[in-house]
């Protein structure tokens, strides 16, 4: 029993024995006393001056008498205006404490027997984890961790997008300007050199685009006549085609990427029970798109491109497959949703997912449920807005993203710079140094990304992040170290 319960029950057994009248749980209004006047917990009588026959003041009083003489709950009370504050008797807290000390799971509440699958992170092997991503990843584990406290069963996955044009881009570019580099050739963490040409990619195609315009083709001419982008293209045709080269290229590239991605997963203290990639989806998600087509869920042009029209929910028609057979986004999405429904026949399927991407959620949950797909009604959007630095927006194929890796160091520096400075680094270790500042600088980064409503867009400002006063993730810290003091002292 809670102690809310507790005090309501107190009050219901003092009704009855002053006014021999029974009140319901339910009718009982229990508040936390507000700062400004004494006590604890509040209770509101005005609701109960009907039954009683008396006014709320005289209730109040006669109730406030009657509990703190006969329920050692309580010590004390004061009547404001109808309103009863009540004062915890202190030795209930220390019992509490005593009864729970060594209850490791106090605060877990028993399984519920509901599954649910958390879905985050879904980062792109063309670039490392930048910053963006890290709202994204804290989102969903502290979900995955709410969740799992409270009775669920919980399944962390992580959807890989390794497949794609945006993938043959950095491809493109490592055959044309790598010269075999490799992360053991170069020193380079295996995504930050992928995610380099990526970005090589973009510069060198916007050359070949201002080339192109400046001999006479339009701009959109010259976008779809770039050679870079042509190559870029061929190379995804033959990927689609199972060529062995380029996919062995591919492989190899994507292995780089996992593994630096690996040591950032690491360093953030994140884990995963699932991985999914989308290029062992698509084609999952072309069958069922085909198995729709023929069920006349879904319709086709006279391109042969398959549609489905939603027009009747308020939305448009969505394009699922091209003429030429070939994927989109929702039709890999949709054979992950079939996936993941068959691996674990959850009851509820949750995506972090940036709110750029509400229409598309939208969608796709409703596709599934009118495709009569398994899962779909527990489908899930969990949407949140964008994080920007004090400088404005990032973007990838511009290479003015902060990594996520560059993040965490930059905090690490100033959770360092800002403990040395207090001189609060007498009688460490080295290595306790190093250990204090990551765990400072790391707490930092996650508690200023999560303390803010999901739904809202952010600014990070890392020096406001790391303050060691208000409400920030040092402050917490120490806040637990002044406990966990007292508790030392305390002894047994």
């Amino acid at each position: 029993m809670n102690l809310v319960e507790e005090i309501k029950n107190a009050i219901q057994e003092s009704i009855e024995a002053i006014y021999q009248k029974a009140v319901s749980n339910d009718a009982l209004l229990i508040n936390e006393t507000k700062a400004e006047f004494e006590g604890d917990f509040t209770l509101v009588t005005f609701s109960l001056s009907k039954l009683l026959g008396k006014k709320p003041d005289e209730i109040a009083d006669e109730l406030g008498k009657e509990l703190v003489d006969k329920f050692d709950l309580f010590t004390s009370y004061n009547v404001i205006k109808g309103f009863l504050n009540l004062t915890i008797n202190h030795q209930f807290y220390i019992s509490f404490l005593n009864d729970n000390w060594h209850n490791n799971e106090f605060g877990l509440l028993p399984s519920n027997h509901i599954k649910v699958m958390v879905e985050y992170s879904s980062p792109n092997t063309n670039k490392p984890l930048h910053f963006g991503h890290l709202r994204n990843i804290f989102l969903g584990a502290s979900i995955a961790n709410i969740l799992d406290a409270a009775g669920y069963e919980v399944i962390k996955a992580n959807l890989i997008n390794d497949r794609g044009i945006h993938i043959c881009k950095s491809m493109v570019a490592w055959l044309q300007f790598g010269n075999g580099a490799t992360p053991q050739s170069t020193g380079i963490k295996g995504d930050h050199l992928v995610g380099d040409y990526y970005v090589k990619f973009n510069d060198t195609y916007k050359l070949e685009i201002e080339t192109l315009i400046a001999s006479g083709h339009s701009k959109e001419e010259a976008e779809k006549k770039a050679p870079i982008y042509l190559q870029a293209q061929e190379l995804l045709r033959k990927w689609e085609a199972g060529d062995e080269e380029t996919l062995s290229l591919w492989k190899t590239m994507n292995d780089w990427v996992y593994e630096g991605f690996d040591i950032s997963y690491e360093r953030l203290g994140i884990t995963f029970d699932k991985f999914y990639y989308e290029s062992k989806t698509y084609l999952l998600g072309k069958k069922i798109i085909e198995r729709g087509l023929e069920n006349g869920v879904l319709f086709q042009k006279e391109d042969q491109s398959v549609w489905i029209d939603l027009t009747d929910d308020s939305l448009d028609q969505k394009l699922l497959l091209r003429g030429d057979g070939t994927s989109v986004y929702i039709t890999q999405d949709i054979g992950t949703a079939n996936l993941k429904y068959s691996d674990f026949e959850m009851d509820r399927s949750v995506y972090v997912i940036g709110d750029e991407q509400n229409y598309h959620m939208q969608v796709l949950k409703l596709i599934m449920q009118k495709m009569g797909e398994p899962g779909a009604d527990g489908i899930y959007h969990l949407s949140y807005g964008m994080v920007e630095l004090p400088n404005g927006k990032m973007k990838s194929r511009e290479g003015n993203v902060v990594d996520a890796d560059d993040m965490m160091d930059e905090m690490i520096a100033i959770a360092k710079k800002n403990t040395e400075e207090l001189g609060k680094v007498d009688g460490f270790s080295k290595q306790e140094l190093d250990d204090l500042f990551i765990t400072l600088g790391l707490g930092a980064l996650k508690f200023y990304l999560l303390r803010v409503d999901p739904k809202k867009r952010m600014i990070f400002n890392p020096e406001e992040s790391i303050d060691f006063h208000g409400f920030t993730g040092p402050f917490v810290q120490y806040t637990h170290a002044r406990i966990c003091s007292i508790l030392r002292k305390a002894g047994d």
